[in-house]
């Protein structure tokens, strides 16, 4: 396993971060333990949880597998970076939800009694939130380092303006900001080309792709869709038949080099530089194994370019991608 700092900061972490927010309602808790205790011995170090995941207003039953896991002891929380989010709905009151300084503080200490740990090591902002002033986000922010609860915050769903403001308002309060940005990103959802990735390269933000499957339409065969198995929504049928001819060309591309669809996907982004550890939420123990084999693939600038034809982006960066 690779490792590399994440954004600007001097925190290591895996290239493969795991997500987990099938826990609960996909997996169940003996399962989830198996895949954790896999992924830390494959050398994964990161997880990545929220408190809204398991989708039961204000229980936070993903955070509470996570934390009942970490409560096993033999130093796993140790030997991870433990990532979780803020600004969901936590409960039916008006302050049980977004960015105010009043639920930052008591979401963050309803995580930790979840997560059963006395810190998180990296709290981001799951949405941005156009009510709430930057300087009181950040101030709460502020509060929660100095107190010890988290060491780094970071931001999710983010666009490039909304990672500026955040990154100049923490200069101007002598505070470091944002790390990291979590974001929709995989060979169909290229859309933060544009202006996201620029704002991450300019701010040193390291890029947290989550969906990079296209919840898990890129994982799939084409030929087989039949079998991809009762889990799969109508949704996520539709999605197949709407990119067929996409599909069909990129599992042809994928037969030709040998390798599944799903590990050429991740393949894709760990070749960019701006990505440090895309999301991956297995199932199974067998999903979670695929997925470390992408970690040995390399792809050729042909491979590469093969694939922005498939998968064509937004054109580059703004603004050159929509004008001279």
């Amino acid at each position: 396993m690779i490792y590399s700092n994440l954004g600007h900061s001097g925190l290591k972490v895996s290239q493969l971060c795991l997500g987990t927010m099938n826990f609960g309602p996909q997996t169940d808790e003996s399962t989830s333990f198996q895949i954790m205790d896999r992924a830390l011995e494959l050398g994964i170090n990161f997880i990545d949880t929220a408190n809204v995941y398991g989708w039961k207003i204000g229980e936070g039953i993903t955070e509470q597998i996570v934390g009942r896991w970490l409560s096993q002891g033999s130093k796993r929380r140790e030997q991870i970076v433990l990532a979780t989010k803020v600004y969901g709905k936590m409960g039916d009151g008006p302050n049980d939800r977004r960015l105010s300084a009043y639920h930052i503080r008591r979401a963050c200490d309803e995580s930790l009694v979840r997560l059963q740990t006395d810190h998180i090591d990296l709290y981001q902002m799951h949405h941005i939130d156009r009510e709430t002033p930057w300087e009181e986000i950040l101030q709460a922010m502020e509060i929660l380092v100095q107190q010890g609860k988290i060491l780094y915050a970071g931001s999710s769903n983010f666009a490039g303006i909304h990672i500026a403001q955040a990154q100049y308002t923490a200069k101007d309060r002598n505070f470091m900001g944002l790390i990291s940005e979590q974001s929709l990103y995989n060979l169909n959802a290229r859309m933060i080309e544009l202006e996201v990735i620029p704002a991450c390269q300019e701010f040193g933000l390291g890029l947290i792709p989550w969906s990079p499957l296209a919840g898990g339409m890129l994982g799939c065969v084409v030929q087989n869709e039949q079998q991809v198995g009762r889990r799969t929504s109508n949704e996520q049928l539709e999605s197949i038949e709407k990119h067929r001819t996409q599909l069909e060309a990129f599992s042809s591309f994928c037969d030709n080099i040998g390798e599944t669809p799903a590990n050429i996907a991740l393949a894709w982004l760990l070749h960019n530089p701006i990505v440090t550890a895309p999301i991956i939420g297995p199932r199974t123990m067998a999903q979670l194994e695929g997925s470390i084999q992408s970690l040995d693939i390399k792809l050729s600038e042909k491979d590469l370019e093969t694939l922005d034809g498939i998968w064509p982006g937004p054109g580059g960066r703004a603004p050159e991608a929509y004008a001279w």
